[in-house]
């Protein structure tokens, strides 16, 4: 009796521990997850120093380092600073923004696939694009701003279609999928209306690409994500208390209603504003945050591994679009596509293996 006591306080010492600070504050902190935040801050970084010593003139990652430092040649500075480094934050904001509103989706609805993908967001947001695009000739900053309200008025949209006293995870999916055909039929038409050049120009921004990014992209995209991210990891504790089920939060002090709305609010931001930087990228917010799930091997919403999985996730599919297909570069959203397409299939595969489908 004794050694099974101690085998559980080994366990015990090995899981989730609770810190308490001075004011009272208490913080749960899971060794494992915190091991794979790191290991997943250092890849994203890691291939952002090496994509951004990637192209026409090659930098080695120790000149990047030192050019990032300040330490660099004129050229030097100059490639990186205002040519490479843009595109490569803004691939990093994109993919946490993904990862994280991904992972607020998920959890909220109580579904696998209750991602911006499915549920027509980035279909919503692409719509208000193509309207600035087709019937205004709008330039990139009209065609950002028509996409970050295509993707806010779609997100309401859903909220408000799938209410009835409360949301509920199904109905929200189902609402969603509706909703995402109905964005895809107007995408479709905007398309057959709009000319040859301005044809070319939305299928590129529909297929999700980092090409031509710069600092204009990053400041916006890089306030609204510190202004969110606090605001999500403060209401962490009652979304895990949530996936107990609305009575049992109820019960617990938290107010359901009020957290749901709130977080799919910052999700839906989050997912208009990647959007509207990078176009509609696709995959990283149904995979970034099943992934993360999976190395942390931990419950709940995992939202800060999430968003670690995302950044890493999109930085290094830019990467293999710039170096894997020979000269020739395709847009980020296609390699993305492709790795969500096979890790779908593995998914199903598993699934079914395990007689779970």
């Amino acid at each position: 009796m004794t050694t099974e006591v101690k085998r559980d306080e080994g366990r015990g010492r090995r899981g989730p521990r609770a810190l308490r600070t001075p004011g009272g504050l208490s913080v749960r902190l899971d060794p494992r997850a915190l091991v794979v935040v790191v290991l997943l801050l250092l890849a994203a970084l890691g291939a952002g120093v090496v994509l951004i010593g990637t192209g026409d003139y090659p930098i080695p990652p120790g000149d990047v380092l030192r050019t990032l430092l300040g330490n660099g040649d004129p050229g030097q500075e100059f490639i990186v600073d205002e040519l490479r480094l843009p595109r490569v934050l803004v691939g990093l904001l994109v993919g946490a923004s993904l990862g994280l509103g991904g992972a607020l989706f998920q959890a909220v609805s109580r579904n696998p696939l209750g991602s911006p993908d499915v549920l027509g967001l980035g279909q919503g947001a692409t719509a208000g694009a193509l309207t600035v695009i087709v019937l205004f000739s709008g330039d990139a900053d009209a065609v950002t701003v028509g996409a970050l309200v295509g993707g806010l008025v779609t997100g309401a949209a859903i909220y408000l279609l799938a209410w009835k006293r409360g949301v509920h995870g199904y109905r929200l999916v189902l609402v969603g999928i509706g909703v995402s055909a109905m964005a895809t039929a107007v995408n479709g038409y905007l398309m057959t209306k709009a000319d040859f050049v301005d044809a070319a120009r939305a299928l590129v921004w529909m297929t999700g690409t980092l090409d031509g990014r710069d600092w204009k992209q990053v400041w916006p995209l890089l306030v609204l994500f510190c202004v969110l991210v606090p605001l999500v990891l403060a209401n962490a504790r009652g979304l895990r208390m949530m996936e107990m089920g609305d009575d049992v939060s109820h019960a617990l002090g938290v107010r359901v209603e009020r957290v749901r709305m709130l977080l799919m609010v910052c999700a839906v931001l989050l997912t208009a504003a990647a959007t509207a930087a990078a176009g509609p990228v696709s995959f990283v917010a149904l995979t970034a945050p099943q992934l993360a799930r999976r190395l942390t091997r931990s419950p709940g919403p995992n939202l800060v591994p999430s968003l670690c999985m995302g950044a890493a996730l999109l930085v290094v599919a830019d990467w293999a679009s710039q170096r894997l297909f020979g000269d020739g570069q395709l847009p980020v959203g296609v390699v993305t596509g492709v790795l969500g397409g096979v890790y779908l299939l593995w998914l199903l595969v598993s699934e079914r293996r395990a007689g779970r489908i």
